[in-house]
């Protein structure tokens, strides 16, 4: 083991004028593997500073001696990362900042169904959505309200930044009703407008033309039930996946529909969707407000929707946060700099004006 990951992780002692906490909490990793320790705790102590700041406790370590302060719920979070980790790096996993930032976000969910329920109190469990090929564990409280709601309500929204895993988690809980037998069929849809409406140049008919726009919807389902499964349902017409278009004038019963990229959809478009779900069907309706690509002055159906319906009951609406993205952590930065930037520019130009 380096002799960094063998030093103590010095950290200021923490604040003993906050009540909620408590005296840290010591315990030994077995066994004392200098290899899979140095690996756990990652060069120059990486990986244990990417968890303190993630999950807002103080870590020091020597050797294989582990001490955690924080609160009692955020020191089980910690202790049982830790542990967690240790274990996959001792069973052959490579840690990453990616792995690291998954993990830490579930590990802060649990903290924060801990604090809201109490060691051993009652708690309504964590989410899991099983598929033919993988089970799916939201990760954050955001994914796993979405989860949630979309197993109680036939419509819902998942509005918020990318990589948050609206359309992921989606496809995901569609899979597994198909599979539960819960509906006879899933469609999935997108409006065309990443292509600007003009799609003559390119070759055959409206579906083709937009299927490379449909790519991450057919990526999950080869994923979570395999190619050949994905092909044959395709074939049998019990997966479709279509645009926007193709919906007009049709009623869809027993059916699971998502329709992804929902912020491309106008006012008209967005009712036309939405009055097409019939008996036994569930819509779950995902987009970014931050990403609009229609013509300039046109209005968007998902920013309307959400005015229109946030009181409706039997409709549920999820709203992410950068904190919320899922993919590599400099994506959450990224996100939250066009934002910044956003907001200033526009406080600029009304003051311009």
């Amino acid at each position: 083991m380096t002799k960094q990951a063998l030093e103590p992780h010095q950290q200021p002692s923490p604040d003993t004028s906050d009540a909620t906490r408590h005296e840290p909490v010591s315990f030994t990793l077995e066994p004392n593997d200098p290899q899979h320790l140095a690996l756990l705790c990652g060069q120059l102590n990486a990986h244990l500073k990417q968890i303190e700041s993630r999950l807002g406790v103080r870590i020091h370590n020597r050797s294989n001696q582990f001490s955690i302060a924080g609160s009692d719920a955020e020191q089980r979070a910690a202790r049982a990362l830790i542990e967690g980790l240790y274990e996959d790096v001792r069973g052959g996993a490579r840690l990453s900042p990616e792995s690291i930032h998954l993990q830490c976000q579930q590990a802060d969910l649990e903290r924060r169904v801990d604090e809201t329920h109490g060691a051993g109190g009652e708690s309504t469990g964590l989410s899991v959505i099983r598929t033919k090929k993988a089970v799916i564990k939201p990760r954050g409280r955001n994914q796993q309200d979405y989860v949630r709601a979309i197993m109680r309500h036939d419509i819902n929204f998942g509005i918020g930044p990318a990589g948050t895993g609206k359309t992921y988690l989606a496809v995901a809980c569609a899979v597994q009703s198909l599979m539960e037998e819960q509906v006879k069929r899933i469609l999935l849809v997108r409006p065309a407008v990443e292509a600007g409406e003009r799609l003559g140049f390119l070759p055959g008919d409206l579906s083709q033309k937009v299927d490379p726009y449909l790519r991450p919807l057919y990526d999950a389902l080869y994923e979570m039930l395999g190619f050949d499964t994905v092909s044959k349902y395709i074939e049998r017409n019990i997966i479709e996946v279509a645009p926007l278009a193709f919906m007009r004038g049709r009623t869809l019963n027993n059916a699971y529909i998502i329709l992804d990229e929902a912020q491309n959809t106008t006012r008209e478009q967005m009712k036309m969707f939405l009055t097409r779900i019939g008996f036994g069907s569930t819509a779950v309706i995902t987009g970014d407000a931050t990403q609009i690509d229609l013509p300039r002055g046109q209005a968007s159906g998902l920013i309307h929707a959400s005015q229109v319906l946030e009181d409706v009951e039997g409709i549920a609406f999820t709203w992410f946060a950068n904190k919320d993205v899922v993919r590599h952590p400099l994506v959450q930065r990224v996100v939250s700099a066009y934002d910044s930037h956003e907001a200033r520019t526009t406080h600029l130009d009304k003051k311009a004006q």
